[in-house]
């Protein structure tokens, strides 16, 4: 068809030219998993509630294709709904979770299975043509019931490829370290959801918010993927591919020209140090930190180790890991944050119904403090760690000095019972708080009473600031890091950190951006950490500019109405201070 061009959100920079790989479109492969008679109920919700999602999808879609082709095109769909009114189905999913002590996802993919081969076999045209309805709401339902695409395809690739998908959980994300991926580009998504961080991590570019990437792409194509200007390009003719080649060269030149501070501190021109350390998603990416110098890992997100399984990590299997990572990291500094389920990460072992509005729900530590059980399995696998390497810990989530008092009495009570058993621990092990809520961010001064440091994480702090759901692609342009809003709670946390004797650092994706980053020192941050690619331009910018400057820029920016004129005046005194780090081979010049 000749030349298409997709424009979506960049996510992640850089350039990738390659094959498609429909994630969405491949099939599902559902082991058995058994259950306890107890669970059989809870089973039986989730099957219920994948089905009013799978009714809501697609009545949206009828909706949507009623006012764009007309109400007969419309009425395809009506088939689509039958099925999922289907009692003889339903009740035959529901008496066989019961009896046979097994899975939703299982018995609803056997039952699928059964009416398909009845349906394929039935002499009338009509109804042996609803195997495709049937088929298509199956796979709705299943993707609903598993909330997490199965990647098993992916596992024994020998081409490098480029994933297009719909949507991609972190789980999805975690399972792809290491694999022969190029690219990211989804359907949905802002410049912060996990598929934009995890692409960063691996240092691969991405695009999200595409909306139809699925439906124009097909597997095997070969497209460019723009991760500077959120560009898919279909089918490029030959002077587009010379043209992505030239400037993939331009952009290795361009990060290369980095490596000459490597080795150097990040440091001001008039003497600050500024520390900057790493986020770590698994074990596997120490190497990377370590590449880059990282000062330390500032940010190591434990839910990783809890995904792509159908049980829960045991302590031992946790102790194991942190130990790895504090061992490989040496005298440095290891921050690891507790369990941060819920939001975009769910884990599917916990059977745990998803929420209405996820964000705002059961999750992170909220979660830990209702469910001490699995809070005490991970505290006991970092403290017995903490013998082993430099390790600190931060709760995610905190809204205020209650919750942190709970949490802090479930650690004290996991440390009497180590004590008891005669296992050794670091006794003066720091405890963090994460400052990702507008309220945590207001009381700062009453929790730097009780915290040992803050870890600023801003892409939750800006998106409930701002009331900005930082994964839909709707609300991507009101997604501003800058917001004088942000900046001031952002201010605020450091001030009461300081003046308390502690120190705070950021750990959320504003780090990695040189524009914001230099707002940041100006507003006199201690740490920053981002992925480790971003290291090395994050110390040229630091080394670059005196302190003295960038607190006076931060002192005007935040006199400013909005986060667009904050970018555009910090970006111009960057462009100043080092035109290096604005360039148009990064798509910001």
């Amino acid at each position: 068809m000749g030349e298409y061009v997709l424009k979506g959100i960049p996510a992640a920079p850089g350039i990738a030219l390659g094959a498609a790989f429909i994630l969405d479109k491949q099939e599902f492969v559902v082991p058995p998993r058994a259950i306890m008679d107890k669970e059989a109920p809870i089973e039986i919700a989730r099957f219920e509630e994948a089905l009013i999602k799978t009714r809501e999808e697609i009545s949206e879609i009828k909706k949507k294709i009623s006012v764009e082709l007309g109400g007969q095109q419309a009425q395809l769909f009506d088939a689509h709904l039958l099925v999922l009114e289907d009692r003889s189905l339903i009740e035959e999913v529901v008496k066989r979770i019961k009896s046979e002590k097994l899975s939703a996802e299982y018995i609803f993919s056997e039952v699928l299975k059964k009416y398909v081969k009845i349906f394929s076999k039935i002499e009338d045209e009509y109804l042996r043509e609803r195997v495709g309805d049937i088929n298509d709401v199956g796979r709705r339902i299943l993707k609903n019931l598993m909330d997490e695409d199965k990647l098993h395809e992916l596992e024994n690739l020998t081409e490098q490829l480029i994933i297009i998908a719909h949507d991609l959980a972190p789980s999805d994300t975690a399972s792809m370290y290491n694999k022969n991926i190029i690219a990211f580009a989804t359907d949905i998504g802002g410049p912060t959801s996990h598929t934009a961080i995890m692409a960063k991590t691996l240092g691969v570019p991405a695009v999200v918010g595409l909306k139809e990437a699925t439906l124009h792409i097909r597997n095997q194509d070969f497209i460019v993927v723009d991760g500077r200007k959120g560009l898919v390009i279909i089918d490029p003719d030959e002077e587009t591919v010379a043209k992505y080649r030239e400037l993939q060269d331009r952009i290795v030149q361009f990060k290369d020209q980095f490596e000459d501070v490597k080795s150097l501190p990040a440091e001001t021109t008039d003497g600050r140090t500024i520390e900057l350390f790493a986020n770590l998603e698994l074990p596997e990416e120490v190497p990377s930190a370590l590449r880059y110098e990282a000062s330390g890992i500032g940010l190591y997100r434990t839910e990783y180790f809890y995904m792509n399984r159908v049980d829960l990590p045991s302590e031992e299997e946790q102790f194991t890991a942190y130990c790895q990572v504090a061992k490989e990291m040496k005298s440095r500094v290891v921050t690891v944050r507790t369990l941060d389920i819920g939001g975009d990460k769910f884990i599917s072992s916990l059977q745990i119904p998803k929420d209405m509005f996820p964000f705002l729900g059961w999750r992170a530590i909220r979660f830990c403090l209702a469910r001490p059980d699995i809070f005490k399995t991970q505290l006991r696998a970092i403290l017995r760690a903490t013998a082993f390497g430099n390790l600190q810990m931060m709760y995610p989530m905190i809204t205020g000095v209650a919750e942190l008092k709970k949490a802090n009495a479930i650690l004290d009570e996991v440390k009497r019972e180590l004590h008891r058993e005669k296992i050794k621990f670091d006794e003066d092990m720091k405890v963090g708080v994460m400052i990702e809520v507008p309220s945590a961010a207001m009381t700062s001064d009453l929790l730097a009473r009780e915290a040992d440091f803050f870890s600023i994480g801003t892409n939750d702090l800006i998106q409930y600031t701002l009331a900005v759901d930082r994964v839909n692609e709707q609300t991507a342009s009101l997604y501003e890091p800058g917001h004088p809003g942000v900046l001031r709670l952002i201010k605020r946390t450091i001030d009461a950190a300081h003046d308390a004797g502690i120190n705070v650092g950021l750990c959320g994706e504003m780090a990695s951006d040189p524009v914001l980053a230099l707002v940041l020192v100006g507003l006199n941050i201690d740490s920053l950490s981002m992925s480790p690619t971003n290291i090395l331009q994050i110390k040229k910018m630091v080394r670059s500019i005196s302190w003295k400057d960038a607190q006076v820029l931060a002192q005007e920016v935040l006199e400013y109405e909005n986060g667009q004129e904050v970018e555009m005046h910090c970006r111009r005194r960057l462009k100043k201070l080092v035109p290096l780090l604005i360039t148009d081979e990064r798509g910001e010049g």
